[in-house]
């Protein structure tokens, strides 16, 4: 973990704070937090989330960030809507990591370091023929197609950099394009939840079109990016799938002392072609067996 000096103070311009001392985006203070925490895209998820617990003691939305905080089985647990892309999941986890390990008030590092359990829930693109449609995909490393951790000094330990390379080899990636990073998932989060599931690198692109190989009226820089991608097998790993979040949320939890594991509903075979119309009772099905595991 490669954080800034532990003691320098936060100027309110890096880290702002409204009138009630909550951070600025995510409008929560640190007691209104929970330590488990599942992330989504869609606020509208969110009380399909929360719907399963046993109660809910907290709840604020600002913009498309909406948190509700209660328990399950017992365990205090929060779930928090990042709305699309790796931008936003700069703001979340920087946010999220404040409220733990910043003293809000003094504007400092803490001295003892808090780490959350971060599991996204979502949905993606298959780029297999052997990921069907409805099927659950764990993700064992975030590959970064969008550049977010290249504006960060974070320690080499956090990244997989013979992957990394062999993956930027075998695609053939221009440099005219951010450098592609790969981050693995936590091994705990994996074996606690994603142990019977589809598992694979998943990819993450800064765009859904063109960055996900659509063509609508523009062609691509790469051409047949996502053949490239589903056709990478180095004995060890495979690419699984393709989304908009997972490798800002390996790399900047890993960066910042934190377990992170995405598992996504694959609701589109991209190498197929195929779409799945109605995916809700699957994801249902992924909203409770998720739960129930990360609160056992």
């Amino acid at each position: 973990m490669n954080t800034a000096q532990k003691g320098a103070y936060i100027a309110p311009s890096e880290l702002p704070l409204n009138a009630d001392g909550s951070v600025y985006h995510l409008r929560l203070q640190p007691e209104q937090l929970a330590d488990r925490i599942i992330l989504v895209g869609d606020p509208g998820r969110v009380p399909e989330v929360s719907g399963h617990f046993d109660e809910v003691t907290f709840k604020v939305r600002n913009r498309e960030l909406l948190t509700h905080t209660g328990r399950l089985n017992g365990r205090g647990i929060s779930v928090i809507s990042t709305g699309m892309g790796t931008d936003n999941i700069d703001i979340v986890l920087t946010e999220l990591d404040a409220l733990v390990n910043v003293d809000l008030r003094e504007r400092v590092a803490k001295p003892i370091h808090k780490s959350l359990e971060l599991i996204r829930i979502g949905t993606s693109g298959s780029l297999r023929h052997d990921y069907p449609l409805g099927g659950f995909c764990a993700a064992t490393h975030g590959l970064g197609l969008d550049g977010l951790l290249n504006y960060y000094a974070a320690d080499e330990s956090v990244f997989d950099r013979e992957l990394e390379r062999t993956i930027r080899a075998h695609v053939g990636w221009p440099e005219r394009l951010a450098a592609p990073y790969v981050v693995p998932c936590s091994d705990d989060l994996m074996q606690r939840i994603g142990y019977d599931m589809y598992q694979g690198v998943t990819a993450t692109a800064p765009g859904f079109f063109g960055p996900q190989g659509r063509v609508v009226r523009l062609p691509n820089t790469v051409a047949m990016q996502n053949d490239r991608l589903a056709s990478f097998d180095d004995g060890r790993h495979k690419i699984a799938n393709l989304e908009m979040e997972t490798a800002a949320l390996y790399g900047l939890g890993r960066s910042l002392g934190h377990k992170a594991l995405t598992v996504c509903l694959l609701i589109a075979n991209r190498a197929d072609k195929t779409f799945s119309e109605d995916y809700h009772p699957r994801m249902q099905e992924l909203i409770e067996t998720v739960l129930q595991r990360f609160t056992r």
